[in-house]
């Protein structure tokens, strides 16, 4: 049977409950799509300049939920190298939030964007709290028609838990009406809940975690979908057009 690696991106903690739940999820899901999927947990501080060609050796990247993460820069350049080198790409919780720190810096030239988490008093907050935090709850999500999100679910509202505290600061949501990341994923207040890269392989990142559904034996559609990707059959998704709430 075909085994794959993936790297997951975040510093391993035993307590988390998504990071009990990913190798989970990621087993459930290669069952279904006929592999092996072999998780390994890279360390945020292990990823910097000179050893990003190690990257190489994985079929893809989860950036992982428990922000803030021990070196922010290393979770930012593994996106960075998944996003530019086109390898499959998954982020949830932290995973999204930062998903959205690094496309404002390198791709939208907003240097100094940064997370209220690790520098609250910063002039430019990206990734700001939420106006009520997310612990424990479920919720729905509204997805945009023709996204690679609303063809996985086939269906154009789900529910989802979640277990987090930050999100896309509302003021710079117009920041993703154009470009290749769009949300593609709101919630019933029209705030961001999930993103997608038009014309990558694989590239999507969820405010929620997906991973939870593995507890009840589940395979979500969304880490299928990236499974899929990993094997490389799942095709490049076109352009979605941003979400109109």
């Amino acid at each position: 049977m075909t085994q794959v690696r993936v790297g997951l991106i975040g510093d391993y903690n035993p307590a988390v409950v998504a990071h009990q739940a990913i190798p989970l999820a990621l087993a459930l899901a290669g069952a279904a799509a006929g592999c092996v999927v072999e998780p390994e947990w890279i360390p945020t501080p292990a990823v910097t300049g000179e050893t990003l060609y190690r990257l190489r050796d994985y079929a893809g990247l989860w950036c992982v939920p428990a922000s803030p993460y021990a070196d922010m820069s290393g979770a930012l350049l593994a996106i960075q190298w998944a996003r530019e080198q086109g390898l499959p790409f998954l982020g949830t919780c932290g995973g999204f939030q930062h998903t959205l720190l690094e496309y404002a810096r390198d791709v939208l030239g907003l240097v100094d964007a940064t997370h209220a988490e690790t520098d609250p008093d910063a002039s430019l907050l990206f990734v700001t709290p939420l106006t009520c935090a997310l612990r424990g709850v479920r919720g729905p999500i509204h997805l945009v028609a023709g996204s690679r999100s609303a063809q996985l679910y086939g269906q154009a509202t789900v529910q989802e838990e979640y277990n987090c505290g930050f999100g896309l600061n509302p003021a710079y949501r117009g920041q993703f009406a154009t470009g290749p990341l769009r949300i593609t994923g709101v919630d019933t207040a029209g705030d961001a809940r999930v993103v997608e890269l038009a014309g990558h392989p694989f590239f999507l990142a969820t405010l929620f975690q997906p991973e939870r559904s593995a507890f009840g034996g589940v395979v979500h559609p969304l880490i299928l979908g990236y499974v899929q990707a990993l094997l490389g059959c799942f095709p490049t998704a076109k352009p979605a057009r941003p979400a109109r709430i």
